[in-house]
């Protein structure tokens, strides 16, 4: 067992090649539904707004498909980024679990989604793409997008919700300084964007608003094109790289987590770390009848149940009967990806990394100060297993949308 604090890779260590946890789920996800007509969409229907080899990349089975070298050179600039053990933590709870976590602050974006951000730009250059349009909330995958447009000579096009362009100049003069314009949303620059400030003029939009915005431009033109910062299976796909070097650097460590922890709002950041860890799960066959305390509530998975070899995996699922809610229980190492923000009176504020919400509150159900329940914000819908519905492509505007005209207001 390591005493170390960090645990560094060398850039020959970059992974050669992405996982598709596709390749070993157990059953196959339900395809992804076309707004309009409720049909599964096919390769015809996304090539309006995405490049050829992000289609198949979203749809594809195969386990291992290979980072281009060109990408893997942008990657040099930042990875394999630094595992650390959180001894002082640990320390300071007074616990016997050992923490370690994944630092993915280091890229020039400050956030993990260049991850994808650059295979995207990527694969729109190859395609002679000269322009990418995109939506950003807090401007983090805006600040990613605006980067990887640099590294390949692409134009983009950030539409930033309203509320936070205005609050974040700083975020937005970072986006412009890779030459990136970024657009106040709703905007007078699209009809979708017309349509909002003609019946709400004072709109302090949304990231609904903003996707319409910059998908509906995308559709209208052949040299343009739409890149996600989340959801997808393509980007999901992407993000693995983190999970593929924690793995790597919990060997050095001498360790294997028991539990692997994230923050999931679209589900990138906790997929790109979990799901290396849960395919090795998947082909060894874990056990997941054998695990009586792996149904902590968790946006994480637990690895290995004290007593049980690697392999016994569980999917994060509702508490039992005799444990309190909200309870977790480590049971020796657990890797966390650290992108909640502690609060004093909320200790963890859960997912919407790119997503503005009420400052300071988690999301999920919250009592008004005087008793009255809120009520409740649907939590799971977009967990990264579960099947991917339409609603990213229904804001998108793709309702019934033929060849290249522009598409309906979608708010």
């Amino acid at each position: 067992m390591s005493d170390a604090v960090k645990y560094l890779l060398g850039e020959q260590d970059i992974p050669k090649s992405w996982y598709n946890i596709n390749a070993d789920l157990p059953v196959p996800l339900d395809p992804v539904l076309h707004p309009g007509t409720k049909q599964p969409i096919g390769p015809d229907d996304l090539a309006v707004i995405f490049p050829r080899a992000v289609i198949e990349q979203e749809m594809s089975p195969v386990r291992d498909i290979e980072i281009p070298e060109p990408v893997r050179d942008v990657y040099r600039q930042w990875r394999p980024s630094p595992l650390f053990r959180a001894r002082r933590l640990e320390k300071a709870l007074n616990t016997p679990a050992k923490i370690y976590y994944k630092y993915e602050g280091v890229s020039p974006a400050g956030s993990h989604k260049p991850n994808t951000a650059i295979p995207q730009a990527f694969y729109n250059k190859e395609e002679g793409v000269k322009r990418i349009t995109t939506e950003t909330g807090a401007g983090q995958w805006g600040s990613s997008l605006a980067l990887a447009g640099a590294f390949f000579g692409l134009e983009i096009v950030v539409y930033m919700v309203k509320v936070s362009f205005q609050q974040k100049p700083y975020r937005r003069a970072f986006m412009e300084t890779f030459g990136a314009q970024c657009i106040a949303s709703p905007s007078d620059t699209t009809q979708s964007g017309r349509a909002v400030l003609a019946g709400h003029p004072d709109s302090t939009g949304s990231l609904g608003i903003a996707i319409s915005e910059a998908v509906e431009m995308a559709a209208q033109r052949d040299d343009t094109k739409y890149a996600l910062g989340s959801v997808l299976n393509h980007v999901l796909l992407h993000q693995t790289v983190t999970g593929i070097e924690a793995m790597r650097q919990m060997d050095m460590a001498g360790d294997y987590p028991d539990m692997v922890i994230g923050c999931t709002g679209g589900g990138s950041n906790f997929a790109g770390l979990a799901f290396p860890f849960l395919g090795r799960q998947l082909r060894e066959g874990g056990n997941t009848q054998s695990d009586p305390v792996g149904q902590d509530v968790y946006a994480g998975l637990r690895l290995r149940p004290a007593g049980l070899p690697c392999g016994g995996a569980a999917l994060p699922r509702h508490g039992p009967a005799d444990q309190p809610p909200g309870q977790a229980r480590l049971h020796r190492p657990a890797l966390v990806q650290p992108v909640g923000v502690l609060r004093r009176r909320h200790p963890i504020r859960q997912g919407g990394g790119d997503h503005p919400g009420p400052r300071g509150q988690p999301r999920g159900a919250r009592r008004h100060r005087r008793g009255r329940e809120v009520p409740r914000i649907r939590g799971g819908q977009d967990h990264p297993l579960q099947p991917l519905r339409s609603w990213p492509l229904r804001h998108a505007g793709l309702h019934g949308l033929p060849g290249r005209q522009a598409p309906g207001p979608d708010l």
